[in-house]
């Protein structure tokens, strides 16, 4: 089919009409646009708003743009609606929890869950009350939810954190860092066999929580190598189909070599890059091979070519070392829907010794979701560990102040988190703690937060080269500050997008991009001062940077980088 721009524009100005709704708090009701599969309006928010050039740009090339990634395609299954999975299972009735808090209803509601998915999936329902739970919630079949009555209504109360529950863990980088100020949830939706492994790696002290190949980074299995193909591109040739098959998920492999020429080109191949002192960057070298999760939609045996969901995130160049291979099974179709998940108030914990109140984790999961849930009094509220595709909508962070209110870490991709909220803390922050906010870091790409509100934190970018992020569409109060081990490398990559924030105490850190960020846009944002935490880039010589309409937010067109994207879609 041939769109013209006169089309692609057109259908972007219904996509990004939709973002005129502001987001609510995480019982607002779903707002009217692609992610919930019903049609926006056809007039954008304001008909005199100009049209960014970059826009424009972005319309004629969207998988190619230098600037701009392509996130058309983020979320569960691609941007879709998520399912209404079928009630099998009420808690209270079923499996006798006590909705008055009078006693431990995680034994109750891990049964259901189980049961649930031994007989193959469906939605657990938690009827309105309050439930107190000594232990982890945990979801690790496939197509199982637990479901709420509102964030409003159905309230879980953790008493325990995880360094009481499974154990003090120390970090995989030595001293006295605890792992759970990154890691883990008190509702955690996992694999089951990566569950059950857990509590043996970390006697063990190994780590377990490494991406998508596991603990053992050479327990893959080569699928077929790839030839070389570039950015952007969806079909490609292999050495061998034989082990290929439509609907498969597979994972992209890409090595570095000893001139870091993969690191260069995640970085956009800008020549400050060659100059860049890799070797000594022990963490985030740690993360190579970068590991990209991806379905194949069509196999062609004869001449031997594939089609992939959505384009590639980079070249694959034959120094690469390009390949399709196994990975663990990931969770998929798995949910948490309509609750509010609080802990006990405790005081906030020093920088990186957290106890693990930590709020909801998708660990090693693929096309799950979380949708209108509320954390409070966490020390880490969502996080995303080598997570693919899944989509957080409608989730709301409040209480006594948090480390990561929002992680997203472990070479996580393609992921969207909508319409959220960061509550400012109820409590002064105790000496010695740390706020971030919207985190992304460890290779992590092509994730998207859109249309958020922030009463405080960062755009938090927490070293080990992320790239092709996009944020669009919040306003925040920039109180926060980013995180990230030297030895992690790099703050940004390429292709970062900061489109239409307002920053409403106007400072500049982590949110102004166009000195600091290679290959990068910044869009209509507030015009900010440098004050606070100011970084000075991580590369030398020209970043080749954009910017358009700054000190302007709210009045660009189109006004959701996201919602505009997925008009595009092929």
């Amino acid at each position: 089919m041939v769109t013209t721009r006169r089309g692609l524009l057109g259908g972007a100005i219904g996509a990004a009409a939709a973002a005129a709704l502001p987001p609510g708090s995480a019982t607002a009701a779903p707002r009217p646009g692609p992610a919930t599969g019903r049609p926006p309006s056809a007039e954008p928010a304001d008909a005199r708003a100009p049209t960014a050039a970059l826009w424009r740009e972005f319309a004629r090339s969207p998988f190619t743009h230098p600037q701009i990634p392509y996130v058309g395609r983020a979320g569960y299954r691609g941007g879709a609606e998520v399912p209404r999975r079928p009630v099998v299972a009420d808690a209270v009735r079923d499996y006798g929890a006590r909705p008055d808090g009078s006693a431990d209803a995680a034994p109750a509601l891990n049964r259901a869950l189980r049961d649930a998915g031994r007989r193959g999936g469906g939605t657990v329902y938690l009827p309105p009350g309050t439930y107190r739970i000594d232990s982890v919630i945990r979801i690790g079949h496939d197509d199982v939810v637990l479901r709420g009555a509102g964030s409003g209504r159905t309230t879980l109360y953790a008493t325990r954190s995880l360094t009481d529950l499974i154990g003090p863990y120390g970090s995989r980088y030595g001293g006295d860092k605890s792992s759970w100020s990154w890691a883990g949830g008190l509702v955690w939706l996992c694999p089951q066999a990566r569950w059950e492994s857990l509590t043996e790696a970390i006697t063990a002290r190994e780590w377990p929580f490494e991406g998508w190949t596991g603990n053992r980074r050479d327990a893959w299995r080569t699928l077929t190598t790839i030839r070389p193909a570039r950015r952007g591109e969806s079909t490609l040739t292999v050495a061998d189909t034989t082990a290929l098959r439509p609907g498969a998920r597979v994972l992209l492999q890409l090595s570095d070599d000893a001139d870091h020429t993969l690191l260069r080109h995640m970085s956009g191949d800008i020549p400050g890059a060659a100059d860049y002192s890799w070797d000594d960057k022990t963490k985030l070298t740690s993360y190579v091979p970068y590991e990209w999760p991806c379905r194949i939609t069509a196999v062609d045996p004869r001449r031997r070519r594939i089609t992939l969901d959505r384009p590639l995130p980079l070249d694959t160049r034959p120094a690469f070392r390009p390949r399709l291979t196994t990975h663990i099974r990931p969770l998929t179709g798995a949910g948490v829907e309509a609750l509010t998940l609080e802990m006990t108030e405790t005081p906030q914990s020093p920088h990186l010794l957290d106890k693990g109140y930590n709020g909801v984790a998708l660990q090693c999961a693929w096309d799950c979701w979380v949708d209108d849930v509320h954390v409070r009094h966490v020390d880490n509220g969502f996080l995303l560990v080598a997570a693919k595709a899944c989509t957080l909508r409608r989730t709301r962070v409040s209480g006594r102040g948090s480390h990561h209110p929002y992680c997203c870490r472990e070479g996580s991709h393609d992921n969207l988190v909508e319409d959220f909220t960061l509550d400012r803390r109820t409590v002064p922050a105790p000496p010695g703690t740390q706020l971030h906010g919207i985190n992304v870091e460890g290779l992590s790409s092509h994730n998207v937060w859109s249309r958020g509100r922030m009463a405080m934190g960062t755009f938090d970018t927490h070293r080990g080269l992320p790239f092709a992020n996009v944020r669009t569409d919040i306003t925040l109060t920039n109180d926060g500050a980013h995180g990230g081990d030297g030895s992690a490398g790099p703050l940004y990559g390429a292709r970062f997008t900061h489109w239409n924030i307002t920053v409403t105490n106007h400072r500049a850190g982590c949110v102004r991009l166009d000195d600091i960020a290679p290959y990068s846009a910044t869009v209509a944002i507030s015009e900010v001062r440098p004050f606070g935490q100011i970084d000075t880039p991580d590369f030398t010589g020209p970043l080749r940077t954009r910017a358009e309409r700054y000190g302007h937010p709210g009045t660009v067109f189109p006004p959701n980088l996201y919602d505009a994207q997925r008009a595009l879609r092929p």
